[in-house]
């Protein structure tokens, strides 16, 4: 793997799974993915072709703040993060059991 093949491995940092991703990946063929907070859509599209060996046809990022927490007296703040929702094209899947 070459040197810009390693950074588009270290964008996806994990699949976010959920109700509403299960749902989405059901009827949409749309992923959802946790992504490093400076990854661009291009290198989000390109990471998740070299990984899983599909083809995309859209990502759509978004920021999610951190949620403000109570600990004890003290308030707290979770880390903000980014999201990215992947599409694919007609006839691709993903298969998190064998990925």
């Amino acid at each position: 793997m070459s040197l810009e093949g390693s950074k588009l491995a270290n964008i996806l940092q994990a699949p976010v799974i959920s109700e509403k991703g299960s749902i989405s990946a059901e009827q949409n063929r749309q992923f959802v993915f946790k992504v490093q907070k400076s990854a661009t859509k291009l290198q989000v599209k390109n990471a998740v072709e070299l990984m899983f060996d599909v083809e995309v046809d859209s990502v759509r990022v978004l920021n999610v703040k951190g949620k403000v927490k109570r600990f004890g007296r003290s308030l707290g703040k979770r880390s903000d993060w980014k999201k990215a929702y992947v599409k694919l094209k007609e006839g691709q899947d993903i298969d998190f059991q064998t990925a």
